[in-house]
């Protein structure tokens, strides 16, 4: 981070915290393009529809803001609830202001900070949440018909936290592995991500990425 004549900080291009705000600013984009009336439609996330889609990624706000704040991330529900139809998009906008907030020290990027299933240092956790949003905003294009433009810088970094941080075997496996460390209301939201599908290095990034998460690009 470096600071201009008027000593507003600026972040660089590479930082982390970039990239996951671009990922944060397609996510918002998407969401303010859902209508009303697609909210009890199905998603390619099969436990959510687009409504519980849309609070499941409220969660991931909070908790990516919880990390930065020293907090406990996996203290909030799978899904954030009470937010009107009509409050979305100015619902994602205050999250995302804290989230900025939260990480505005750049000792966060080297912070280790804990999850139930990683150990990783406040760059890398940024790496692991940008990938989840950029899925689920996936998810909900994909269920609303919406094509949103994606960043590639933001789709490298997604693609890269997902190959480290997903095993490429059976996934069933290491969830059930991992199930006594994680909290009962992430159990029982059972297995987050199917096994990769496959997918050639010729594709493009956004079916890479979407199809490591057991996804059908």
């Amino acid at each position: 981070m470096t600071t201009t004549a008027d000593s507003t900080p600026t972040i660089a291009a590479a930082d982390p915290r970039s990239v996951f705000a671009q990922a944060v600013t397609t996510a918002g984009a998407t969401i303010s393009a859902v209508q009303p009336a697609q909210l009890t439609d199905p998603t390619p996330c099969t436990e959510y529809d687009v409504q519980a889609l849309m609070g499941h990624l409220l969660t991931v706000m909070g908790r990516v803001a919880l990390l930065g704040e020293g907090g406990n991330p996996m203290s909030l529900p799978i899904v954030t609830t009470g937010t009107a139809d009509d409050a979305w998009l100015e619902t994602w906008m205050a999250a995302a202001h804290r989230v900025m907030a939260a990480w505005t020290d750049a000792e966060t990027l080297d912070r280790l900070m804990v999850l139930p299933w990683a150990q990783v240092p406040g760059r890398a956790m940024l790496g692991i949440y940008t990938s989840e949003l950029t899925v689920h905003t996936w998810d909900l294009a994909t269920a609303t018909g919406l094509h949103p433009t994606w960043s590639e810088q933001v789709l490298h970094t997604a693609l890269g936290a997902a190959r480290a941080a997903l095993p490429s075997g059976d996934r069933e496996a290491a969830f059930a592995a991992m199930a006594a460390n994680m909290p009962a209301q992430v159990v029982a939201n059972g297995r987050p991500f199917g096994n990769a599908i496959e997918s050639t290095q010729d594709a493009p990034l956004i079916d890479q990425l979407v199809a490591w998460y057991g996804r059908n690009p």
